[in-house]
Order: C-alpha cells, then sequence, then structure tokens
C-alpha cells in the first residue's frame, strides 16, 4: 500500500481587487473540489499563486480553511520556500494543525549547491521539525524553480527517513523522470503533476495525480483515477479528460482557469491574480468555455 493515492488538487488563490484573499470564494471554492471528488487540496502551490503571498498570509488561509470545516487531513499544503526558516514556519503550522502532509519544493535559488546541498536543506527541515506526524511531499517543478529533485535525491532522502519522505509530485511533464523516481524509491507515492499521465502512471505503481485542472475537472478526473484503478475500461473517458487538459493547459492554467470560473460562476473576484501575473479577462473565459464545449466540465458556482 502506498502511504498516499487519489486525485489532488493544488487549489486556486481567489483575491480581492484589493490583492487580499477573497476569504468567502477561498472557503466555497476549496468545498466545492472536494464536492466534486478530489481527495486532497494542496493549498498554495504553483497553481496557487503560492510564491507571491507572504508566510503569514500562507499560514492565516490554511486555517481559514480548517476553521470553515474542512478536515485538516484533507490538507497538503506547499510550504517550500529558498529561506530554510520560512519553510520551517509553514511545515511546522502543517503538521501542528493536522494536515495529511506538506509539499515542499528544493531551495530554489542557489542551485549550484547540487543534490548534496539539497539533500542537506530537506534533512536539516525533517530534524528541525522534529515530529514524527510529519509527511513530506517532494515537489519537482525544475522549469519554474530551476532546481530540480532527480530520482537519486529522492531515494537518498526516502531511505534517510523512510517514515517521512513518503511522496513525489513530478510536474516536469516528463514521463522518463516519473517512471525513474517510481523505480528509485518503490515505497513512496508518485503524483505525475498532470492527468495526462494519470492512466500511464498508475499502470507503472504510481499514486494518482495532483494537477491544476481538478479545480475545474475533479468529478471526471476522479472518475478516470476510480475506473483505471479498478481496472476498467476508461479510454474514452481518459481521452475527454486530457482534451480538457490540453484546452485549458493552452489558456493559461492560472489565469486560464480563473477566467472560466469567473465566465460561469459570474463572480468577477475570480479576475483577480496577484503580480507578477496579470489578471484574466472574461473575453478569456468565454473562449475557454468555448473550447470546451457546455458539458465538459460540471456546473460551476
Amino acid at each position: 500500500m502506498l502511504p498516499f493515492s487519489g486525485v489532488i488538487c493544488p487549489l486556486l488563490t481567489p483575491f480581492e481587487a484589493d490583492g487580499s484573499i477573497a476569504k468567502d470564494l477561498w472557503i466555497a471554492h476549496a468545498k466545492w473540489v472536494l464536492g466534486q471528488g478530489a481527495t486532497h487540496l494542496s493549498p498554495f502551490g504553483t497553481t496557487g499563486e503560492a510564491l507571491s503571498l507572504s508566510v503569514s498570509e500562507r499560514i492565516a488561509a490554511v486555517d481559514l480553511l480548517i476553521e470553515a470545516g474542512i478536515p485538516a487531513d484533507k490538507l497538503m499544503p506547499g510550504t517550500g520556500l529558498t529561506a530554510l526558516p520560512d519553510t520551517l514556519a509553514l511545515t511546522a503550522h502543517a503538521v501542528n494543525s493536522g494536515c495529511a502532509a506538506a509539499m515542499v519544493l528544493p531551495s530554489f535559488f542557489y542551485g549550484a549547491v547540487g543534490e548534496t546541498g539539497q539533500a542537506r536543506y530537506f534533512s536539516e527541515l525533517i530534524e528541525k521539525v522534529a515530529d514524527d506526524r510529519l509527511r513530506l511531499i517532494l515537489y519537482h517543478i525544475p522549469q519554474n524553480s530551476g532546481v530540480p529533485v532527480p530520482p537519486s535525491l529522492v531515494a537518498t532522502l526516502s531511505q534517510r527517513f523512510p517514515k517521512t519522505v513518503c511522496a513525489y509530485k513530478d510536474s516536469a511533464g516528463n514521463w522518463d523522470n516519473t517512471a525513474a523516481v517510481i523505480a528509485a524509491a518503490p515505497g513512496i507515492s508518485v503524483f505525475p503533476g498532470s492527468e495526462s499521465f494519470l492512466t500511464q502512471g498508475l499502470s507503472a505503481g504510481g499514486a494518482g495525480c495532483i494537477s491544476a485542472t481538478v479545480n475545474l475537472n475533479a468529478a471526471n478526473i476522479r472518475a478516470v483515477f476510480d475506473g483505471a484503478s479498478a481496472g476498467q475500461n476508461v479510454a474514452a473517458a481518459d481521452e475527454e479528460m486530457k482534451r480538457v487538459r490540453l484546452a485549458v493547459q493552452k489558456a493559461g492554467l492560472i489565469g486560464g482557469m480563473k477566467a472560466l470560473l469567473a465566465f460561469r460562476s459570474g463572480d468577477k473576484r475570480w479576475l483577480n491574480l496577484r503580480a507578477p501575473h496579470l489578471n484574466a479577462t472574461i473575453e478569456q473565459g468565454a473562449a475557454l468555455a468555448e473550447a470546451l464545449g457546455p458539458h465538459a466540465i460540471a456546473h460551476i458556482g
């Protein structure tokens, strides 16, 4: 049995016009995505514009979800920052709040330190949290971070901390790397960062997916996950799921999804993004809705 499996949503973060988190929309969207079939939520991943928010904002927002009745064990917040003390603060808060896991980027500025330096960073984080409840998801997105989490590092960390380093999110879009991690660390849960690799991953020993488009299409992605896990023929549903993913990807995974949510729900706060991103437009949402078709995803709002 893998430590975790399923369809995990890197939750979008809605903002008011002044840039503050739109609290009611944040809670409502989180509950809607879980209701659609997501197994867990991962606030403050790349999709949630995490690197545009402060440590204190992220802590308060996770608290808000829990206070609104979302079970802490459904949450896997992103906690990785360049400075170890900041990562430690976010990760310790996740553990003390009862979250299922913390998803952690490598320290992503001093890339020249290589694998040995990153091993020190993750090791010191685990040792300083000093809590047996900590479960760590290593987050590999080198096209954004500039720093990889290669299979050899995953193997080293999972062997050194077998109860703690339990999962890996691969957002590089490179199946060969995903397969190499599954082979290098067979005891951990390996999640492709797109449902485009969901069925391929499951057949190779993967755990599901952690995908931006779960924000919109959780019900259909979950249906493919459940069907494939049960050995059913999900070929047609898989192709439709991939079509939706490609359309949203072309529209922009953050701005495009927010634009569609604004268009479909009528709540224009979804158009707000934090700098350095540009705000989305209703026109973008209308174009994506047309590309998807009226029945491609569940009713929103």
